[in-house]
């Protein structure tokens, strides 16, 4: 009796790094958008990240609070946002409890994007580092900012994504 599976072919080309490369330009360019022309209507954006990528740059207090992802919004009060394509890294401006600070975000560490407005929605991957890439950076809070980090540990900062996720039923 032969079996009626197909054994999937193991394709020598890197079809999935290439769909992922491709679907985070899409986020490069929405944030290009942005950062030139500014938010139009309702538009606004969540990106999350893994925060122990190598090379994401996030204040100390936010890496602990975050120790492995994080969840931005990028809506009213941002400054500085930017794509550096030659880094391949997004950054931005983002005050958290009134402490304003800047992340750098390398966008192979992206898990998800999504627009509400639209109902848009896109989740990756993590591309794995090269070997050798390991640098973490984190941001040490000043000493006289440490009263207002521990008020900053125990207000909630990250948005679900639950609501904008395809569900997948299981499998019986």
């Amino acid at each position: 009796m032969e079996d009626d599976t197909e054994q999937p072919v193991e394709s020598l080309l890197p079809y999935e790094r290439w769909i992922a490369n491709a679907l985070r330009h899409v986020v490069v360019q929405a944030v290009e958008h942005v950062a030139a022309h500014g938010l139009p209507g309702g538009h606004h954006f969540y990106i999350s990240f893994r925060t122990a990528y190598p090379g994401v740059t996030i204040p100390a207090f936010l890496r602990a609070q975050y120790p492995e992802e994080m969840t931005i919004v990028l809506q009213h009060r941002f400054w500085d946002l930017k794509i550096d394509r030659e880094a391949r890294t997004l950054s931005v401006g983002l005050s958290f409890g009134g402490v304003p600070s800047t992340l750098v975000v390398p966008l192979d560490a992206l898990t998800s994007f999504a627009d509400p407005q639209i109902r848009y929605a896109l989740r990756f991957e993590p591309i794995e580092p090269e070997p050798g890439n390991t640098a973490l950076v984190a941001v040490p809070p000043a000493a006289e900012d440490a009263e207002k980090d521990e008020a900053l540990k125990e207000a909630p900062q990250v948005v679900s994504l639950d609501a904008f996720r395809r569900r997948v039923p299981p499998k019986n």
